[in-house]
């Protein structure tokens, strides 16, 4: 007979398995409890750190690609009535190479815009990243561009791709070359 639906023994020892599992220390019970709060916590700081880890790195890509695409406008986008400030706006978001041989032309490039009293305005029409690191990236731009200079009224556009290499410095990310793509 199985009295009191024990575990399937037959005398007076039928709760044998609830006094085992009241026997089991508090010491084994606590261990245990810490243990999987140990883990659980490290799953956890674990999860947490990839998360804050793939959103850096996407906003990096964003802001690479909007450093990029605001490259291509600076520099498509030049009117001679201030060309001046144009080219301080090109120079003040470029770096290293870039910066040193466009400050180099800058002024015969002023001169040269004056003379023909040259506007431009471009827009981005698609951008995308080529390639990117934790601390530069190639951005391809496709950009419109309607150009006029004097005697001319009506716009003429034109389609030009770059692509924009960008840098991180210091304190935030500049143009660091260009180079006009077929």
């Amino acid at each position: 007979d199985d009295v009191g639906g024990g575990n399937g023994e037959k005398g007076g020892d039928t709760d044998s398995g609830a006094v085992a599992f009241r026997r089991v220390p508090n010491r084994v019970v606590l261990l245990a409890s810490t243990v999987l709060i140990a883990v659980l916590g490290t799953l956890t700081g674990w999860l947490w750190f990839q998360g804050h880890h793939d959103q850096q790195a996407a906003d990096q890509r964003a802001e690479f690609l909007e450093v990029g695409r605001q490259g291509a406008i600076n520099l498509t986008t030049i009117d001679w009535e201030h060309a001046d400030a144009d080219v301080r706006r090109i120079l003040d978001s470029a770096t290293g190479k870039f910066y040193d041989d466009f400050a180099k032309r800058s002024q015969p490039f002023i001169d040269l815009v004056k003379q023909s009293q040259s506007k431009s305005a471009g827009t981005v029409v698609a951008a995308g990243l080529e390639s990117a690191s934790s601390h530069a990236a190639q951005v391809l731009v496709a950009v419109s561009v309607k150009y006029t200079n004097a005697g001319t009224q009506d716009p003429t556009p034109r389609a030009w791709r770059m692509r924009i290499d960008v840098e991180k410095t210091a304190h935030e990310v500049k143009v660091s070359d260009v180079e006009f793509v077929p």
